[in-house]
C-alpha cells in the first residue's frame, strides 16, 4: 500500500515507543527512535530503522529537549513526529514548534492542546460545549477572602486544584474552613514548584466517585466518533493502575448517551486526532474533570472491545486521511482489563529499578502484553516506573478477571521487584470482583494489605 508518511520520528521511550513503532511498520512507514544515553540498548532503539541519541539520562536534557528532538527529525529526514504519552505529548509549545519547522505533529492542533492543558480554560470550554462539570470556581482564586467565600458557596469538602496540574498532581482536599487558608498556601507553593504556575481553583470534592473516561477520535473533515468508555477507578495517589472497558456501572443506554454527547461536543470543538474526556461519576451523574489531548496509556482496552487499532487510525488522520469508520460501525464486544506493571516494591510502592534477569510474557487466547522488557535489560531509575501492561479480553467481566489473574500468575520478571503481587491480590478481592469501589478504595485497601 502507499505510505502515508515516509518516515516518522517517535519522541518517546519504553512500551509506548515500541507500540507506535509497530503501528508504523504495519503502515509501511520507516521509524526513527530518539533516546537518552541511558536508553541506548532499549528495545525501541534496537527495532527502529534509525536511532539518534538526544542527550544524557535526565529527561529534561533528552526526552523533554524539544530542540534536540527537532534536530533529530531534521537530520534523519522525518516527516512527522509522534509524541506518544507523557513527556512532550501535551506541550502546546512543542506541538507548535513541530508545525513551524515543517513537520506534521501526530496529534491535535496546538491551540486545542493549549486550551485543554489549562484546567480553568478547559472547564470553561466544557461548559460552552454542554458537558456536565463539577461545581466550582470559574476562575483562579485570587485571595483568601475569595477562597473562603467560594468554598462556602460550593460546600465542604472542597478540592484545591492547580490550574496547570495533571496526572493527579497538584490536588489538595480541604474538609473545613479552619484548614482552608494553610492548604491554599501549600497548594500554591506545590503548584509553583511542580508546574511553574501557582494559580489554583476550587471544586466540589466528590466523596465516592468513579473515574470514567470517554475515548473519541476525529478527523480533519469534521467527523468525530466515540469508542465507548473506560473505567479507571482503581488508582492510587490519583495514578491509574487497572483500567477496564466497558465500565461495570454503566448500562448500554447510559454509554450511548454520554458517548453521543461527548462526540457532539468534540465535533463543535473541531477536534482532530485521538482524545479522551475524563469524568468523575457519582450517583448516576457525570462531572467533567479534564481532557487529555493525546494517546492514553490505557488505550488497549478500547482496542480490544472495539477491534480498532487506534494508533494506526491516529497516524492516518494526521496524514490527512478521513476516518476509516463511522459511529454505526463501532460495536462493543466482551470485556477487557488492563493491569499496569510497575518496577516498584508492591508494598511501599517505591520505585525499584535494576537489571531484569529473566522475562516471560503471558500468552493464550485473549491475552496481550505491551512491554519493552527483555532478559538482561536494565530498568533505568530516571523515568516512570511503568514497565509492562498486561491486557486481557473475554466474553464478560467475570471471565476477564479470571483470565487476568491467570496471566499475571504466569508473568515472569526476575531481578527486580514489581507490582504483580498487588495486582494479583486485587484480582482476588471480592470488592474488585463485584465492582464495589470508588477512587479512594485502593488507598484504604493498601493501608490494611500485608503484601501477600
Amino acid at each position: 500500500m502507499a505510505s502515508l508518511f515516509n518516515k516518522v520520528l517517535i519522541a518517546n521511550r519504553g512500551e509506548i515507543a515500541l507500540r507506535i513503532l509497530r503501528a508504523c511498520r504495519e503502515l509501511d512507514i520507516s521509524t526513527v527512535a530518539v533516546h537518552s544515553t541511558a536508553d541506548a540498548s532499549a528495545m525501541h532503539v534496537r527495532l527502529a530503522d534509525e536511532s539518534v541519541c538526544i542527550g544524557p539520562p535526565s529527561a529534561t536534557e533528552s526526552y523533554l529537549n524539544a530542540a534536540a528532538i527537532l534536530s533529530a527529525a531534521e537530520i534523519t529526514g522525518a516527516e512527522a513526529i509522534h509524541p506518544g504519552y507523557g513527556f512532550l505529548a501535551e506541550n502546546a509549545d512543542f506541538a507548535s514548534m513541530v508545525v513551524e519547522h515543517g513537520f506534521t505533529f501526530i496529534g491535535p492542533d496546538p491551540s486545542q492542546i493549549r486550551i485543554m492543558g489549562d484546567k480553568i480554560r478547559a472547564k470553561q470550554m466544557a461548559v460552552e460545549l454542554d458537558l456536565p462539570t463539577v461545581p466550582g470556581t470559574a476562575d483562579a482564586i485570587t485571595g483568601e477572602e475569595a477562597a473562603i467565600s467560594a468554598a462556602e458557596e460550593i460546600g465542604y469538602p472542597v478540592l484545591i486544584k492547580a490550574v496547570a496540574g495533571g496526572g493527579g498532581r497538584g490536588m489538595t482536599v480541604v474538609h473545613d474552613e479552619g484548614s482552608l487558608i494553610e492548604a491554599l498556601k501549600l497548594a500554591r507553593y506545590e503548584a509553583k514548584m511542580g508546574f511553574g504556575d501557582d494559580r489554583v481553583y476550587l471544586e466540589k470534592y466528590l466523596d465516592h466517585p468513579r473515574h470514567i473516561e470517554i475515548q473519541v477520535i476525529g478527523d480533519k473533515f469534521g467527523n468525530v466518533v466515540h469508542l465507548g468508555e473506560r473505567d479507571c477507578t482503581l488508582q492510587r495517589r490519583h495514578q491509574k493502575i487497572i483500567e477496564e472497558a466497558p465500565s461495570p456501572v454503566l448500562s448500554a443506554a447510559e454509554r450511548e448517551a454520554i458517548g453521543t454527547r461527548v462526540a457532539a461536543a468534540m465535533r463543535t470543538f473541531g477536534y482532530s486526532s485521538l482524545g479522551t474526556i475524563e469524568f468523575l461519576w457519582q450517583d448516576g451523574r457525570f462531572y467533567f474533570i479534564e481532557m487529555n489531548t493525546r494517546l492514553q496509556v490505557e488505550h488497549p482496552v478500547t482496542e480490544l472491545v472495539t477491534g480498532r487499532d487506534l494508533i494506526r487510525e491516529q497516524i492516518r488522520i494526521a496524514a490527512g486521511e478521513p476516518l476509516s469508520f463511522g459511529q454505526s460501525d463501532i460495536t462493543f464486544t466482551g470485556h477487557a482489563i488492563e493491569c499496569r506493571i510497575n518496577a516498584e516494591d508492591p508494598r511501599t510502592l517505591m520505585p525499584a529499578p535494576g537489571k531484569v534477569t529473566a522475562f516471560h510474557a503471558p500468552g493464550g487466547p485473549g491475552v496481550r502484553t505491551d512491554s519493552a522488557l527483555y532478559s538482561g535489560y536494565s530498568v533505568p531509575p530516571y523515568y516512570d516506573s511503568l514497565i509492562a501492561k498486561v491486557i486481557v479480553h473475554d466474553t464478560n467481566r467475570e471471565a476477564a478477571i479470571r483470565r487476568m489473574d491467570r496471566s499475571l500468575a504466569e508473568t515472569v520478571i526476575d531481578g527486580i521487584s514489581t507490582s504483580i503481587p498487588l495486582l494479583r491480590a486485587l484480582c482476588e478481592t471480592d470488592d474488585v470482583k463485584k465492582s464495589k469501589y470508588d477512587t479512594g478504595w485502593l488507598g484504604r485497601f493498601l493501608a490494611d494489605w500485608d503484601g501477600n
